[in-house]
């Protein structure tokens, strides 16, 4: 995908909308500094250049009973690497898996209900996927910095 090339205004809505992304075009177009009809063009256009790639809710973990947030790093057979990110992205439990170079070939988010919820998913799941040769997991004791917004 080509790198779009955002002005000031291009910023400044992706900023307020990576604040509250439920803002208004009214809202949205006085915090920018322009009127409804081209503020909502602008966001039409950087949603279908792939800038914004939609919006979410930010759920409170702990509030939903998921008391257990770990760090997985893994090392795979690369020959089956392609079946390894098929199965996981079929896993709920890994919210996040990324493709590493160095020492491990994989670093997984993984959040679960409790420590007996996260065994069973290393144990009957994890270690069973195609590929999995070493696993190593950090458990996040307190979350210092979490965020998803850009340095805009």
């Amino acid at each position: 995908m080509p790198k779009l090339e955002a002005d000031g205004y291009d910023r400044r809505i992706l900023a307020a909308l990576q604040g509250d992304g439920r803002m208004s075009i009214a809202d949205l177009a006085e915090t920018v500094g322009l009127s409804p009809s081209p503020c909502w063009r602008r966001v039409r256009a950087l949603e279908e250049a792939g800038v914004i790639r939609g919006y979410t809710a930010i759920l409170d973990t702990a509030a939903l009973g998921f008391g257990l947030d770990v760090f997985v790093s893994l090392s795979l057979n690369l020959h089956k690497a392609d079946e390894f990110e098929a199965a996981i992205m079929r896993r709920p439990e890994v919210v996040q898996c990324y493709a590493m170079a160095g020492e491990q070939d994989y670093m997984l988010h993984v959040i679960a209900r409790d420590m007996a919820a996260f065994d069973h998913f290393v144990r009957e799941e994890l270690i069973h996927m195609p590929g999995v040769d070493k696993v190593r997991s950090n458990f996040i004791l307190k979350v210092i910095k979490q965020t998803t917004a850009l340095p805009l």
